[in-house]
């Protein structure tokens, strides 16, 4: 269709005042108008707009290009497509946005081809193409029939192209890595936002939008759970092991559902060291849950002595992790198996720890807890019925062992 068209020569063209020009070296060899030359073409970089801050880093990596072949119109305004990619800023509506829509890449020159010619006259027309991380948008203009449009690859949702926003958004609630990203970007020259840009968005969009879907989903189980007694779990995670950590995430669990109630951040230098924190954490936890309302039935920790203390002077009830309770028997255990003569404690150590478990999943009570606990003092000796009646008796089938060296001997 371009050979219907008058055959003109590429030119480069100088732009108005305003814009700051950088040459670039093209090849024309591909373009249905002309031979093939290598013809230099103005690259036009506005100054950026008056825009929030939130964009400012996307407007340090917008482009602008310009294929613009003779002749021009006297009525043409440079200025006239610029202003229309503005537009962006106005406020949209987000119903229309389509972030779910599905995406695709487009090379660039497969892209230009839709724009060489008029769809009125079927001449050449000026393009103008304006680049903003991953939105890009594109003038057209006629000199002949005086058709103009413009075609935008994404929405915007104020100021911002949809796409950034989705791409910080991919990046930040998928755990991945900017950088990682970038060279994948890199690696395929496709368009991307700056570090600056994914930054920004991460702190004014996507940073703001958990925290406030986090108090919301926080008041909607507050209110569920002051209509009765929760059973709570707690422990806390710090940034370094040991007594060396700075900051530490306190976190208390719904153990009805397995869902986090609520996260308190502590500071070492808030409590007087990193030692304190733990307690602190819990202390603002429990403190929050009466604040709306909300009674504990009890709370499962691990063996801290400053939780023990405090949970105790607060009368609550206060069950220790049965993870941290086997940790602790199996490193004690461990290190008398290593004694000499204690080798049938090695032989041991597995199904005590296992024991330990079948103990705490399998009794309705704490009495009942305490009498399967203390018959495995029996059933190493290979006695197998016991003077508690709340357990009388192992459950397992009764077997003969003729390896008399498993079992432990009274007294020995």
């Amino acid at each position: 269709m371009g050979t219907l068209g008058h055959h003109v020569r590429s030119k480069g063209t100088q732009t108005e005042s305003f814009m700051r020009t950088a040459s670039i070296a093209t090849s024309t060899s591909d373009a249905p108008w002309g031979p093939a030359t290598s013809t230099p073409i103005k690259a036009v970089h506005p100054r950026p707009a008056k825009r929030p801050r939130v964009d400012e880093e996307e407007e340090e990596e917008s482009d602008i290009s310009t294929i613009l072949p003779e002749p021009h119109d006297s009525t043409y305004d440079p200025a006239q497509s610029i202003s229309n990619v503005t537009e962006a800023s106005q406020p949209t509506d987000t119903s229309s946005t389509g972030y779910k829509d599905s995406k695709y890449i487009v090379f660039e020159k497969n892209l230009m081809e839709l724009f060489e010619t008029c769809p009125d006259c079927r001449r050449l027309s000026d393009v103008r193409t304006y680049r903003r991380g991953t939105f890009l948008a594109i003038d057209q203009k006629c000199h002949h029939c005086q058709f103009s449009r413009q075609w935008k690859s994404q929405p915007a949702i104020g100021s911002s192209p949809v796409g950034n926003i989705i791409l910080s958004a991919a990046i930040y609630f998928t755990g991945s890595s900017y950088f990682q990203v970038q060279k994948i970007f890199q690696a395929m020259h496709l368009q991307n936002i700056s570090y600056s840009a994914f930054r920004r968005h991460a702190s004014s969009y996507l940073e703001t939008a958990v925290i406030h879907q986090w108090h919301q989903y926080q008041e909607a189980e507050f209110e569920f759970l002051s209509q009765r007694k929760v059973k709570i779990g707690g422990d806390m995670r710090a940034d370094s092991p040991g007594h060396s950590a700075k900051y530490g995430s306190y976190s208390l669990m719904n153990l009805e559902t397995n869902s986090i109630i609520d996260i308190q951040l502590v500071q070492s230098n808030e409590v007087g060291g990193s030692h304190n924190m733990e307690k602190e954490g819990l202390k603002r936890s429990l403190q929050l849950l009466e604040s709306k309302g909300v009674a504990v039935d009890y709370i499962v920790t691990d063996r801290h002595p400053q939780i023990q203390k405090y949970l105790c002077e607060q009368k609550i009830t206060h069950y220790y992790d049965v993870w941290h309770l086997e940790k602790g028997l199996s490193k004690k255990l461990g290190k008398v198996a290593k004694e000499k003569d204690c080798e049938v404690v090695k032989k041991w150590q597995r199904g005590i720890s296992n024991h330990v478990y079948w103990c705490a999943t399998s009794s309705s009570s704490g009495p009942e807890k305490v009498a399967k606990w203390t018959s495995v003092v029996n059933h190493m000796q290979n006695k197998h019925t016991h003077d508690n009646p709340l357990f009388p008796q192992c459950q397992h089938p009764v077997r003969r062992s003729r390896d008399r060296k498993k079992w432990f001997q009274p007294g020995v």
